[in-house]
C-alpha cells in the first residue's frame, strides 16, 4: 500500500464488515436497473457511425483508478461490481429486433407483385358476386378465375418466402465471438467469471490464447500481442503494453478490445467499456441497426406494376364509359370493368420473374456464389462501384517472403499460390547463409499431423512473420526441423518491442568446426547498428559507407513497395572462450552483440491472390469503379493497388506528382491526379462535400487506415452520387459496410461469420474472380427478364380484346376467361422461363453499368412493342380464326354484330344464322367454345414467331442460333399442351375446351410468319442506324 501512502487502518476503517444492503440512509435504493435498451433511433445510430471518442487511454492509471474507484491490486470491492452490474446490466450485445417468422412470410405474400394479383382475385369474387345475385345461374369463371389468382400468388409467396428463410442471422455470429469465462480480481482475490458479469473498473488478467473479455486499458503486460483482423484488418499481430502511443484509440498500444484474440504473453488491464459500448458491440449496433433499403431489382418491379396498373385503370374506366354509352346497364358495366382490368394483369409473370432470380441463384452457386436473397442476383449486375476490403480478399491473408537482399543484389522469391514463379540460385555461400539464420533464429514450427497438406497450405503456431520464413526456408532447404535439431539451441533472447531484435545461439553442425553460432534477426537499422562487417560473394568485407548506401537503397526500394523487411547477421564465437557447455546467461548478456557480421535483408508480404489482377481488369471494362478500402498502412495498401491494378500503370498520386516535380504536396491541383490514396486520419477531418469531390474526380482510389464506421461512411458517400455499390470484405470491420451497400460480398472461407451473415452473397472459394461471374450472370438476368416480360405481355393484347370486341361490337365472346388462364398459367410459363436460359447478345461486359434512374427493367417503348405492335398483330391472328370458323359454320362476319344479346339468352332456341339455319342454345355455345379454342390455339401459334424475336433485343436471331435448348423445349411443350387440352376427352367438361379440325390450326400461320419478318427488319435497321430514330421508339 505504500505507494499510495494509506496503512490498512484506512482499508479497515473504509470497508467494513457490515455487507452493503444497496440503500441510502432513508431507505430509499441507491441504484435503480437501468431501463431496457429502446429500438435503436436514427440519432443512435448516427451517434454509432461517430468515431470513439474516449480518452481512457490518455488518462494516467491513477486517475484511472480513481474514476472506476478500482485497484490495480485488489480490484472492486464485491458490493461495488454488484452496484455497476444493477446500473449497467451484463457485458453483453443486445439482440437487434428480429422481424418475426410471419412478418416475413407476410410480406412475401402481399408484397409489390403479389398485391396486383390479389387486387385482381378480390375483384373477381365482387363480379362473381354482383352475377351471382342478379342472374339466376351465373357464369363460373370470374369464381374460377379468382380462386386461381389467389392460387398462384399463395404458391409462388411461399416458394419465395422459403428461399429467403436461410438468411439474417447477424446478431447470432456476434454471439458466437463472446468469450466465455475470464479471470477477475476483486477484493484481492482471483476468481474466475463468466463474461457476462464483468463490470466496469473490473481487473482482468488476460494471457495468450484467450479473447479479450471486454474493452481494456492494459496497465501491465509482458510480451503482449493481440490479433486485431478481424477488427483493423493489420493482418500481424499487434503488441500492446501500458504506455500511450497515439491519439486514436484504435492505434494506441494501451488499449486491447473485446473479442480481440490474445496470441502472444499475458497482460493485466482494467475494464473501460462494456457490452454494447465496447468497439466491437458499436460495430455490431451498427450492422444491425441499418436500414438496408430496397433491391434495384424490388425498384424496377415497383416501377413495372405502377405502369401496368395504369394501363389496365385507364383501358377498364374507358371501356366503362364506352359501355355505359351504348347504354348497358351500370351493373354490367361495372363487371366488364372489372374484367378488363384483371385481364391486363399478367398472372404467370410472378412465378416468371421467381423462377428465373433462382435459376440464376443456382447457376451462380455452381460458380461458387452464394446468393443469400433472390433479389441480390441482380443487384451485381447494375454495379457501379466495388468498395473492396484487402486483407484477405484482395490478398492471400497471410505473409509470405517476396524478396531478399543478399551479395548485394535484390532476389525475388516466389509468392504465387502454387509456387510456379520465378526461382533463384540457392546454390551461393550468401543465400546459405541467409537461410541458416532464418532457420535458426525462428521460433515458429508446423503444427503436427498435416502429413499430406502442401508447405504453403499447412499450420504453423507462431507469429505470422516467423510462419513466412518457416514455409520459405522449408520449400528451399527441406526438412526445417532436421537442421535445428542438428544446430542444437544454446540460449535465446526473445524479441521484444525495445531492442527490436531476436538472438539465439546453437551448437554447430559441422564436426571440423565446433564454435558456437550467433544468429540474429530484427529490425534492419537496429541490425545494421550492431554490425562492423557485411558478407558478400562468400567473403567478409568491412561494413562502410557505400555498403550502408546500398543497404540504405535496398532497404528503401523494399520498404516502398510495402513490405515489411527483416534483417539478419550473424556471427562465430571463438571455442577458446565460448567451448562447448558454456554457460550462456542471457538476463545479462556474457557473450558479444555487436561487431556481428550483416548477412542480408529478407522482406514478406501479404501478397495478392492469383485471380485478382484479372478480375480488376475485367471490372474496369465492365465500367465498375474498384475502390479499394482497408484498414492497414498506405504504403502496403498502394503497393498492393498497384499490383492488382487498382491503381493502374502511369497513373499517380498527389504524392507522386509531387515528389516527381520535388514540390510540396499542397502546390499540386489534386484533379491532375487520377488516383488518390486517402488515410483515415485525413478522411476523419472531411465533411460529406469534400468526400463527395475525392469520389468524383479521382478514378483510381485507395482508402487506407480506416475504421468501420469510416468504411460505412465511404458506402454511403458512393450512394449519394447515385451508385449501386458492392462491398467485398471477410472481417467483423466490414460487416455495417457490406449491410449498408447494395450488396454485401463476404469471403466463405476466410470471412468471419458475422461478415457472412451481414452479407447478401457470399464468394464460396474466396475469390474475387467470382465476382466478375457474379456481375456478369446480374446483367445477364436483367436482360433475360426483360425478354421474359416482353413475351408475356405480348399475349395480354389478344386476351383483352376479344372482351372489348364482345363490349363494343355486340358479338359473341370470342376468348372465355378460362382459356386466358390456359394460355398466362399454361401454355406461356415454360417458354417465359427458357428465356432466362438464353446467352447473352454481345459481350455484356464490355459495355457501361446501366443507370438506375434511366434505364428501366419495363420501360414504355417495352409496352409499346408488347402492346402496340407484335401484340396487334397476334389479336388479328386470333380473330381472323374466329370469323373464318364462325363462318364456315353459317354465321358470316357482318351477321355477328348485335346479335350478343340473342346469342347468349337462353330462352332462344331457334337463333337463325346467314343461311337460314336454325341453332339451339347448347349448339350455340359448342361452336363458342370451339371458337374459344380455336383463338387459343391462334395465340400458342403467334407466340412462337414472339418468343423467337424475344431472344434477342438487337441481333438477328441467324447471329444468335437456336442453340437455347430449354427455348427449343418450351416451343414444343407449348404446342404440345395446346395440344392436348384440345383433343383430350372430357376437356369440354372441364375448361369447355372442343376439339378443332387440323385446318383450323392453319390461318395464324401468315400472321406468325409477318411478325417474324417484321421484327427482323426492325431490328437489322437498329443495327444499321445505331442512336436513331428507331432505335428511340422501339429499343426496350
Amino acid at each position: 500500500m505504500g505507494e499510495h501512502g494509506r496503512t490498512d487502518s484506512y482499508r479497515v476503517a473504509t470497508i467494513g464488515p457490515i455487507k452493503d444492503d444497496n440503500r441510502t440512509a432513508d431507505g430509499q435504493y441507491k441504484t435503480r436497473r437501468k431501463p431496457p435498451a429502446k429500438k435503436r433511433k436514427a440519432g443512435d445510430l448516427d451517434d454509432l457511425k461517430q468515431e470513439l471518442d474516449i480518452d481512457f487511454h490518455k488518462v494516467t492509471p491513477e486517475e484511472l483508478y480513481q474514476r472506476f474507484q478500482t485497484h490495480p491490486e485488489n480490484g472492486l470491492s464485491h458490493a461495488k461490481a454488484k452496484e455497476n452490474l444493477e446500473r449497467d446490466g451484463p457485458n453483453a450485445l443486445t439482440p437487434p429486433k428480429q422481424t418475426p417468422e410471419w412478418v416475413k412470410f407476410c410480406k412475401n405474400l402481399f408484397g409489390g407483385f403479389a398485391l396486383l394479383l390479389w387486387i385482381g382475385a378480390i375483384l373477381c369474387f365482387i363480379a362473381y358476386g354482383i352475377q351471382a345475385s342478379t342472374v339466376e345461374e351465373p357464369a363460373d369463371d370470374n369464381l374460377y378465375l379468382g380462386i386461381v389468382l389467389a392460387a398462384v400468388v399463395i404458391v409462388t409467396g411461399i416458394f419465395s418466402y422459403y428461399q429467403e428463410s436461410k438468411s439474417s442471422k447477424i446478431m447470432e455470429s456476434f454471439k458466437n465471438m463472446v468469450p466465455q469465462f475470464a479471470t477477475v480480481i476483486r477484493e484481492g482475490e482471483k476468481l474466475t467469471l463468466r463474461a457476462e458479469d464483468l463490470v466496469l473498473g473490473d481487473i482482468v488478467e488476460v494471457k495468450f490464447g484467450d479473447r479479450i473479455p471486454a474493452d481494456i486499458r492494459i496497465i501491465e503486460a509482458r510480451g503482449f500481442k493481440v490479433d486485431n483482423s478481424s477488427l483493423t484488418g493489420e493482418s500481424e499481430p499487434q503488441s500492446r503494453g501500458a504506455e500511450f502511443t497515439h491519439e486514436n484509440p484504435l492505434e494506441t498500444k494501451n488499449l486491447a478490445f473485446f473479442s480481440t484474440n490474445a496470441v502472444e504473453g499475458t497482460a493485466k488491464g482494467v475494464v473501460i467499456c462494456c457490452g454494447d459500448n465496447t468497439v466491437m458491440g458499436r460495430i455490431a449496433g451498427l450492422a444491425s441497426g441499418l436500414d438496408t433499403g430496397e433491391t434495384p431489382i424490388a425498384k424496377e418491379i415497383h416501377h413495372f406494376i405502377h405502369l401496368i396498373t395504369g394501363v389496365a385503370v385507364f383501358l377498364g374506366v374507358t371501356f366503362f364509359v364506352i359501355a355505359f354509352i351504348l347504354g348497358y346497364h351500370w351493373l354490367d358495366a361495372v363487371i366488364f370493368l372489372i374484367g378488363i382490368i384483371v385481364a391486363n394483369v399478367p398472372e404467370g409473370l410472378l412465378a416468371t420473374v421467381t423462377v428465373c432470380l433462382t435459376l440464376t441463384a443456382k447457376r451462380m452457386a455452381s460458380k461458387n456464389c452464394l446468393v443469400k436473397n433472390l433479389e441480390a442476383v441482380e443487384t451485381l449486375g447494375s454495379t457501379s462501384t466495388i468498395c473492396s476490403d484487402k486483407t484477405g480478399t484482395l490478398t492471400q491473408n497471410r505473409m509470405t517472403v517476396a524478396h531478399m537482399w543478399f551479395d548485394n543484389q535484390i532476389i525475388e522469391a516466389d509468392t504465387t499460390e502454387d509456387q510456379s514463379g520465378v526461382q533463384y540460385d540457392r546454390t551461393s555461400p550468401g543465400f546459405k547463409a541467409l537461410a541458416k539464420i532464418a532457420t535458426l533464429c525462428n521460433r515458429a514450427e508446423f503444427k503436427g499431423g498435416q502429413d499430406g497438406v502442401p508447405i504453403l497450405k499447412k499450420e504453423v503456431a507462431g507469429d505470422a512473420s516467423e510462419a513466412a520464413l518457416l514455409k520459405c526456408m522449408e520449400l528451399a532447404l527441406g526438412d526445417v526441423l532436421s537442421i535445428r535439431k542438428r544446430n542444437k539451441k544454446a540460449c535465446e533472447i526473445p524479441f521484444n518491442s525495445t531492442n527490436k531484435y531476436q538472438v539465439s545461439i546453437h551448437e554447430s553442425d559441422d564436426p571440423s568446426d565446433p564454435r558456437h553460432l550467433l544468429v540474429m534477426k530484427g529490425a534492419p537499422e537496429r541490425i545494421l547498428e550492431r554490425c562492423s562487417t557485411i558478407f558478400i560473394g562468400g567473403k567478409e568485407k568491412v561494413l562502410d559507407e557505400e555498403m550502408k548506401e546500398a543497404f540504405n537503397n535496398a532497404y528503401l526500394e523494399l520498404g516502398g513497395l510495402g513490405e515489411r523487411v527483416l534483417g539478419f547477421c550473424d556471427l562465430q564465437l571463438p571455442s577458446d572462450k565460448y567451448p562447448i557447455g558454456y554457460k550462456f546467461n542471457t538476463d545479462d548478456p556474457n557473450f558479444p552483440l555487436d561487431n556481428l557480421r550483416f548477412v542480408g535483408l529478407m522482406s514478406m508480404i501479404d501478397p495478392p491472390r492469383a485471380a485478382v489482377p484479372d478480375a480488376v481488369a475485367k471490372c474496369r471494362s465492365a465500367g465498375i469503379k474498384v475502390i479499394m478500402v482497408t484498414g492497414d498502412h498506405p504504403i502496403t495498401a498502394k503497393a498492393i493497388a498497384k499490383s492488382v491494378g487498382i491503381i493502374s500503370e502511369g497513373n499517380e498520386t498527389v504524392e507522386d506528382i509531387a515528389a516527381r516535380l520535388n514540390i510540396p504536396v499542397s502546390e499540386v491541383n489534386p484533379r491532375e491526379a487520377k488516383a488518390a490514396v486517402v488515410h483515415g486520419t485525413e478522411l476523419r477531418e472531411l465533411n460529406s462535400d469534400q468526400l463527395d469531390e475525392i469520389l468524383k474526380f479521382h478514378t483510381e482510389i485507395v482508402f487506407a487506415r480506416t475504421s468501420p464506421q469510416q468504411k460505412l461512411i465511404i458506402v454511403e458517400g458512393c450512394q449519394r452520387l447515385g451508385a449501386i455499390v458492392a462491398v467485398t470484405g471477410d472481417g467483423v470491420n466490414d460487416s455495417p459496410a457490406l449491410k449498408k451497400a447494395d450488396i454485401g460480398v463476404a469471403m466463405g472461407i476466410a470471412g468471419s461469420d458475422v461478415s457472412k451473415q451481414a452479407a447478401d452473397m457470399i464468394l464460396l472459394d474466396d475469390n474475387f474472380a467470382s465476382i466478375v461471374t457474379g456481375v456478369e450472370e446480374g446483367r445477364l438476368i436483367f436482360d433475360n427478364l426483360k425478354k421474359s416480360i416482353a413475351y408475356t405481355l405480348t399475349s395480354n393484347i389478344p386476351e383483352i380484346s376479344p372482351f372489348l370486341a364482345f363490349i363494343l361490337c355486340d358479338i359473341p365472346l370470342p376468348l372465355g376467361t378460362v382459356t386466358i388462364l390456359c394460355i398466362d398459367l399454361g401454355t406461356d410459363m415454360v417458354p417465359a422461363i427458357s428465356l432466362a436460359y438464353e446467352e447473352a447478345e454481345s459481350d455484356i461486359m464490355k459495355r457501361q453499368p446501366r443507370n438506375p434512374f434511366t434505364d428501366k427493367l419495363v420501360n414504355e417503348r417495352l409496352i409499346s412493342m408488347a402492346y402496340g405492335q407484335i401484340g396487334m398483330i397476334q389479336a388479328a391472328a386470333g380473330f381472323f380464326v374466329y370469323f373464318v370458323i364462325m363462318a364456315e359454320n353459317g354465321f358470316l362476319p357482318m351477321h355477328l354484330f348485335g346479335i350478343r344479346k340473342m346469342w347468349d339468352s337462353k330462352a332462344i332456341n331457334d337463333l337463325t344464322d346467314s343461311y337460314g339455319q336454325e341453332w339451339t342454345y347448347r349448339d350455340r355455345k359448342a361452336l363458342e367454345f370451339t371458337c374459344h379454342t380455336a383463338f387459343f390455339v391462334s395465340i400458342v401459334v403467334v407466340q412462337w414467331a414472339d418468343l423467337i424475336i424475344c431472344k434477342t433485343r438487337r441481333n438477328s436471331i441467324i447471329h444468335q442460333g437456336m442453340r437455347n435448348w430449354a427455348l427449343n423445349f418450351g416451343l414444343i411443350f407449348e404446342t404440345a399442351l395446346a395440344a392436348f387440352l384440345s383433343y383430350t376427352p372430357g376437356m369440354d367438361k372441364g375448361l369447355r375446351m372442343y376439339p378443332l379440325k387440323f385446318v383450323w390450326w392453319l390461318p395464324a400461320i401468315p400472321f406468325m410468319l409477318s411478325i417474324f419478318i417484321y421484327d427482323e427488319i426492325r431490328r437489322f435497321y437498329l443495327r444499321r442506324n445505331p442512336g436513331g430514330w428507331l432505335e428511340q421508339e422501339t429499343y426496350y
